[in-house]
C-alpha cells in the first residue's frame, strides 16, 4: 500500500502569489503553487478538501483580517501562510508590523494543531535589478519570519539562499508573481518541507545556464518592464488603488481537489 500524508483539508491563505497569478490567465483559471501542492497531496489522498482564500494584493495584515477567521472555520489539518511581499515594496515598511501578523495566524493555526508552513522570500534584487536596495528588507524580515516559526513550530522553506529561486527563468514577465515553472518548483519544495512521499530536493538544483545578454538588449529589457509592469503599479499606489480592489477568494470553501477551479 503506499504511503499517505495524514493530510484531509489543505486550507493556503495569502496574496497573489498563492492565489496563483503567473500560472493560468484570467480565462482559464489561475492555477498556482498551492493549487499544484493540493493535486501533489491528492495523490496520496484521494479525498483531500482543498480551499485557498488568497486575493492579490492584499498587505499581512489584511490577509490575516480577512482570511483568518474563514480558514479556522474550515477546520484545516493543514495551512499554508505566505504573506508579506505587498508590504515590503511599500513605503514605511516595517519588518516586525508584518511579522507579527504573520506570527498572529501561526499561533492561531497552530493551537488548533494543524500543520502550517510557511516562506521566506528570495532575493528580489537579483529578480528585478531595480529592487536591489530593497535587500535589506528581504533580510530583515526572512530573518523574522524564521524565528516566529521556529516559536511556533511552523515548517518553513527557505528560498533566499538558493539561486534558483532568482533565475528569470521562474518568473513571468512582470518579475512579481511566479512562472509556471517557477509555481512548479515552489510547490515541490512545499511537498519536500512537508516530506511528502515521493518528494525530493531536486527543486533547489540550478537551471541550466542562460546564454549572457548583452548590454543593449538588458537596457531594453529594463525599458520593457517599466514601462509595461513598474509603470502602472506605480501608478495604482499614488491613486490607492490596489490590484485585488473587488477580488474574492478564487476557491472559499472546501472542495475535492478535482473539482473545477473558479475564475474571478
Amino acid at each position: 500500500m503506499s504511503a499517505t500524508t495524514g493530510y484531509r483539508r489543505y486550507v493556503a491563505v495569502g496574496d497573489s502569489q498563492t492565489e496563483g497569478l503567473g500560472d493560468g490567465d484570467g480565462t482559464t483559471g489561475w492555477r498556482g503553487w498551492a493549487d499544484r501542492l493540493a493535486e501533489t497531496i491528492s495523490e496520496r489522498e484521494p479525498g483531500l478538501l482543498y480551499a485557498n482564500l488568497a486575493v492579490r494584493g492584499r498587505l499581512a495584515g489584511q490577509v490575516r483580517a480577512e482570511q483568518l477567521a474563514p480558514a479556522l472555520a474550515l477546520r484545516p489539518d493543514l495551512v499554508t501562510v505566505v504573506a508579506g511581499m505587498n508590504d515590503l515594496m511599500r513605503p514605511g515598511f516595517d519588518a516586525g508590523a508584518v511579522v507579527a501578523e504573520l506570527d498572529a495566524m501561526f499561533a492561531a493555526f497552530t493551537a488548533t494543531g494543524a500543520r502550517v508552513l510557511t516562506f521566506t522570500f528570495p532575493d528580489i534584487g537579483r529578480i528585478a535589478p531595480l529592487a536591489r536596495g530593497l535587500r535589506p528588507r528581504v533580510l530583515d524580515l526572512n530573518a523574522r519570519i524564521r524565528a516566529a516559526a521556529d516559536h511556533r513550530g511552523v515548517v518553513v522553506v527557505d528560498f533566499f539562499p538558493h539561486r534558483v529561486t532568482t533565475d528569470p527563468r521562474m518568473w513571468s514577465a512582470d518579475r512579481l508573481h511566479a512562472s509556471p515553472l517557477g509555481h512548479a518548483g515552489i510547490a515541490a519544495a512545499a511537498a519536500h518541507a512537508l516530506a511528502l512521499p515521493g518528494s525530493d530536493d531536486g527543486w533547489a538544483e540550478p537551471l541550466p545556464p542562460l546564454p549572457v545578454a548583452g548590454i543593449r538588449q538588458r537596457a531594453a529589457e529594463e525599458a520593457t518592464w517599466i514601462g509595461t509592469f513598474l509603470g502602472p503599479w506605480l501608478l495604482r499606489r499614488l491613486r490607492g488603488r490596489s490590484s485585488g480592489d473587488g477580488r474574492v477568494a478564487k476557491r472559499p470553501e472546501l472542495w475535492p481537489v478535482e473539482a473545477s477551479r473558479q475564475v474571478h
